[in-house]
């Protein structure tokens, strides 16, 4: 089960390292093409098939991914214009089953990713290395993150729910 929940692994924190700040902007930049192809001839069906027993379905997965990220976005930009802001949390979910997951087509969370990835890359791509030390209190989790550990968490955000629409399709082609 474990690895149905986390198939690439739980996210682990990496001290700021140029090499690993160009590889995880990457992942920011590239997780809405990496979306849009993991749903690449998925039809209807395969869609609300849930990647693990529990768990979500792809549709769920891309507006989730959607909902996540503009949250990101906000909390990195809280991170660089406050001073160590607590952010509002958010019950995902319940957001996971509200109307506009269940009834809208995901084309649109694709749409809003494309155009949100594209702000967010180049808003931290202009961050200073000691910008990344700028923080945020999540009080959900009683703990202060830096806008360095925000990078890491949602590159593999985006990874992590990209191998959970892959495991669908792999279980269509068997």
């Amino acid at each position: 089960m474990q690895q149905l929940q986390y198939p690439i692994g739980q996210y682990e924190p990496q001290p700021y390292n140029e090499q690993i700040k160009r590889k995880w902007l990457q992942d920011i930049q590239f997780l809405p093409s990496a979306i849009e192809m993991a749903i690449e001839n998925m039809d209807a069906a395969q869609l609300e098939v849930p990647y693990r027993p529990n768990g979500w379905c792809s549709k769920q997965v891309v507006h989730h991914v959607a909902d996540s990220h503009m949250h990101a976005y906000i909390r990195c930009k809280l991170a660089y214009t406050e001073d160590n802001p607590t952010i509002k949390t958010y019950q995902e979910q319940l957001w996971a089953t509200t109307k506009d997951v269940t009834d809208v087509p995901i084309n649109m969370s694709i749409t809003l990713l494309y155009a949100l990835h594209t702000r967010w890359h180049h808003f931290l791509l202009h961050l200073t290395p000691n910008d990344w030390a700028k923080t945020i209190v999540h009080p959900a989790h009683n703990k202060t993150m830096s806008l360095w550990y925000l990078l890491g968490l949602y590159a593999w955000h985006g990874k992590h729910h990209v191998a959970h629409i892959e495991l669908v399709k792999q279980s269509y082609n068997r």
